[in-house]
């Protein structure tokens, strides 16, 4: 295939072709060649190409200034006189020093009525891309993204007019940036650049011609400086990229003798590859076994070449694929539409009416909704599917409704994707596509392929369909509705998102990011071309306030990165927020969530109450325990649970006690938290037994008290070892938690305890609600059988104790006071109303089962009774 073929086929397969091997990696990939009985050239893509199509390079010697280091010394100022400039454009080839990320000065040009008359600066910002920022007459232009801090040449031009103030930054060969109204405003007319100035290369004059600071100065190569006192145009700024020099109207030109070179500055001799007016690609000789160019129409071998991870995750997919939307499209639409594999499938050479059929057939299916969630494997069917789609070219005949209704069905099948039930299909297949971002980019294609429907007659498209549209003008405008994209983006794009410093405090942990309004996407068209401009937008969104607006750049390697460049937040209400950017790109507005953290000091407040509350509990425990085992309280089911219930939750007490000083050491750690666990559920199984015995006595229940207590023993015992084992046996390695010894929060794993706690309280919460329900219906007709003249007061305060002493008697051994827990998160009152009560459950089981119990103390009556006899 030619290289665009090439390139498209692995593109089409989620795999890239082949970039230029490594020295280490070269031997191993011309064996692999000569395996195949390849003995000629094989397409290479480069890694620092930023062009949509690689050039032909020639050679071109230049002479070299290098800026080692910043400093407050080295510098190289232009001999030349320079004339007003009402408009100018200035272009070099570029070597950024990538070991700073300090703003450094380009070039600086003064006037002695104006210092900042006319200057270049940059900085390398945190995603890795130089940012340029131009200065005219003192006015700062926005930094933006111009190109990578690689470490390789880079071209760049700027430019400036003065009618408007409008200027523009090329980088190899593309426009970066461009807008309007860099000048003075006013009443007086914009202003040309004055003339007669100094020029200094590398570093920032803050006086004419001198007084620099080391943290503005360049660090870096520069060479092939030209000025010209016009704008240059798109076709001319590439002929200077090609080292060729447009004499026109040039005011400085590169040369040697038209420098003073500061004297630690070093000059050297470099041979640029400058891109030229023939198509040619890159390519390994696999004879030679060295690289060269090659006219890019040419049909030569190409690999594609896949990450480890994505690889495996596509054969893995394959694998487990059942096939069912395949089989069901294909039988449907006749013909294969979906391969069986995206590794063997031929890519279709697709036109209109084909890509109709497909995509009418695939959103048929996919409609139907048959299918809750789609497998790994079609959703990797689909995105292929699409990508053929938005590579198609309209030709000259291409009849226009098709056009129309293939947008359509593009836009629902869309849709139906990104659909909140295939959230976890998107995380599946991570390594292949980096996040649902993906599906935006294919939009954009899709998009430029409307362009035939725009006509004097039609100047605008809308499509939609849900909360996925497009619509499309001299302003390309698209957005992914709540719902859609959102829902997907915010469990796989938003992790490399900073914290938003502003809005955390020590009260609060940052938890995560989440996408909290609809992603739009907005791009300004001027003959088919891209170019930058300022927007105002508003987006409405959940009620929440704005801690941080954070911009979307589409990066379809890295599944979406956030950024808040260029943009400011204008006006903010409870369910909108007006935003404006310097520039057009994708927006969205992040909701950030935190969770609100104690204090040092109320940590240490509850941690104290704590381990007093357990002390007094154990100890209160132990006395009842004895009490119940010493003193001869007559058997009965009762007091067995009692029994049980209390040695179940003193030693749950004594191990918490204990797990502080255990957490030093790691296994004893893990026995200290499976033990916790056991403990404590086996204290809640108990309260589920006491709920369970209670029951029986409210309601007739058939069954011997034989058969009931070994009921009770299994549920109590038998039921909280079985959870601890299949606990253990499912989550070893993730079942203690990093910072203490009890159950992984962060895990599934403490649903071991929680699920099974919440179910016992929900039923003790129902035994007590009957229980009161019983007692006082008993307490009422036993009042109007004793005293049936009793004023209303009374009956209502006997009806009110009636109510109470239950609730008091059974609150501790039903375990109810742990429903406060629910409600810790709302304030710090609650954290403390959840420790008193339940770490002083045991103190409240001794007063009320031991001091309070009539058969404790008839027990111990009757022993200081037998001591007298």
């Amino acid at each position: 295939l030619d290289w665009w073929q090439a390139d498209r086929y692995c593109e089409q397969r989620f795999a890239q072709l082949l970039f230029e091997p490594q020295d280490s990696d070269q031997d191993s990939f011309c064996k692999l060649l000569h395996s195949h009985h390849i003995r000629g050239s094989v397409w290479l893509k480069e890694r620092d190409s930023v062009l949509h199509k690689t050039k032909r390079r020639r050679g071109h010697t230049v002479p070299v200034l290098v800026f080692r280091d910043k400093t407050d010394t080295k510098y190289v100022k232009v001999l030349s006189d320079f004339p007003a400039l009402p408009a100018v454009t200035a272009c070099a080839h570029l070597q950024w020093d990538t070991r700073t990320q300090e703003i450094a000065t380009i070039f600086s040009y003064a006037v002695p009525a104006f210092i900042n008359e006319f200057q270049l600066r940059g900085f390398v910002d945190e995603e890795g891309f130089v940012r340029f920022a131009l200065i005219v007459h003192g006015h700062h232009s926005p930094y933006l993204p111009v190109f990578r801090a690689d470490g390789q040449w880079h071209h760049f031009c700027v430019t400036w007019q003065q009618e408007n103030g409008t200027w523009a930054i090329y980088a190899d060969g593309k426009r970066r940036a461009s807008a309007s109204g860099l000048c003075s405003v006013g009443s007086s007319a914009p202003q040309a650049i004055f003339g007669q100035g100094t020029f200094i290369i590398g570093q920032d004059q803050d006086s004419l011609g001198g007084t620099f600071r080391a943290k503005e100065s360049f660090s870096g190569n520069i060479t092939d400086l030209h000025i010209w006192q016009k704008v240059l145009s798109t076709e001319q700024i590439e002929k200077v990229r090609s080292c060729w020099v447009v004499e026109q109207d040039l005011v400085f030109g590169w040369s040697s003798n038209a420098l003073e070179v500061e004297s630690t500055v070093q000059a050297v001799t470099t041979q640029l590859l400058c891109p030229g007016p023939v198509e040619e690609c890159r390519v390994l000789e696999v004879g030679s076994r060295g690289f060269s160019y090659a006219s890019c129409l040419q049909t030569l071998p190409f690999i594609c070449l896949y990450s480890k991870d994505a690889y495996w995750q596509l054969k893995r997919a394959q694998l487990e694929s059942s096939h069912s939307l395949a089989s069901r499209v294909n039988t449907l639409a006749v013909r294969t539409v979906i391969p069986d594999s995206v590794f063997t499938s031929d890519v279709q050479d697709m036109n209109l009416s084909v890509a109709l059929d497909a995509l009418d057939v695939l959103a048929a299916v996919l409609r139907e909704g048959e299918m809750p969630m789609l497998e790994p494997s079609d959703l990797l069917a689909v995105l292929q599917l699409l990508k053929q789609v938005s590579d198609i070219e309209a030709q000259e005949g291409d009849e226009l409704a098709v056009l129309e209704q293939l947008g359509q069905y593009y836009i629902e099948i869309t849709e139906l994707i990104l659909e909140e039930q295939n959230t976890g299909t998107w995380s599946s297949i991570s390594q292949v596509i980096r996040g649902p971002m993906a599906v935006v980019e294919l939009c954009d294609r899709m998009v430029s392929l409307l362009v035939p429907l725009l006509t004097a007659e039609r100047t605008k498209i809308t499509i939609q369909h849900g909360n996925v549209g497009l619509h499309r003008v001299t302003v390309k405008n698209m957005w992914f509705g709540y719902g859609s994209l959102q829902r997907c983006l915010s469990g796989t794009g938003t992790s490399a998102v900073s914290q938003d410093v502003a809005a955390s405090d020590r009260a609060q942990k940052y938890l995560s990011t989440t996408v909290g309004t609809a992603v739009i996407s907005s791009t300004l068209l001027s003959d088919y071309q891209e170019i930058s401009t300022s927007v105002r937008y508003r987006l409405q969104h959940r009620n929440f306030r704005v801690f941080s607006l954070f911009l979307l750049h589409v990066s379809p390697d890295a599944g979406g990165m956030w950024s808040t460049a260029g943009c400011s937040v204008m006006m903010s209400l409870p369910d909108s927020t007006a935003c404006f950017c310097n520039h057009t790109t994708n927006f969205a507005i992040l909701l950030q969530v935190y969770e609100m953290q104690r204090t040092t000091k109320e940590e240490f407040t509850l941690q104290t109450l704590t381990f007093i509350g357990c002390g007094v509990s154990f100890c209160a425990l132990i006395v009842t325990l004895i009490l119940f085992l010493v003193v001869g309280v007559p058997k009965s089911e009762r007091t067995t649970v009692h029994k049980n219930l209390i040695f179940a939750l003193a030693a749950g007490e004594a191990l918490l006690l204990f797990s502080e000083l255990a957490k030093t050491n790691q296994v004893l750690c893990f026995m200290v938290t499976a033990f916790l666990h056991l403990f404590f559920m086996a204290a809640f199984s108990w309260m589920l037994v006491e709920g369970l015995l209670l029951w029986s006595k409210v309601v007739a229940v058939n069954m011997s008290e034989d058969r009931r207590m070994k009921f009770y023993y299994v549920t109590g015992w038998g039921l909280p070892v079985l959870i601890v084992g299949v606990t253990l046996a499912t989550s070893f390695n993730k079942y203690v938690a990093a910072n203490h010894c009890w159950l992984n929060v962060q895990t599934n794993v403490i649903w071991a305890f929680v699920g099974p706690v919440l179910f016992i309280l929900a039923v003790n919460t129902f035994v007590l609600l009957r229980v009161v329900m019983v007692t006082v219906a008993s307490a009422r007709r036993r009042s109007k059988m004793l005293t049936p003249n009793s004023s209303l007061e009374n009956q209502i305060g006997t009806q009110i104790w009636a109510m109470a002493k239950p609730v008091l008697v059974l609150l501790p051994v039903l375990g109810l006071t742990w429903v406060c827990g629910v409600l810790v998160h709302l304030s710090i009152v609650w954290a403390y109303v959840f420790i008193v009560l339940n770490s002083l459950q045991g103190l409240y089981i001794f007063l009320v089962y031991a001091i309070c119990n009539s058969e404790v103390r008839n027990a111990i009556q009757r022993m200081k009774d037998k001591k007298k006899a």
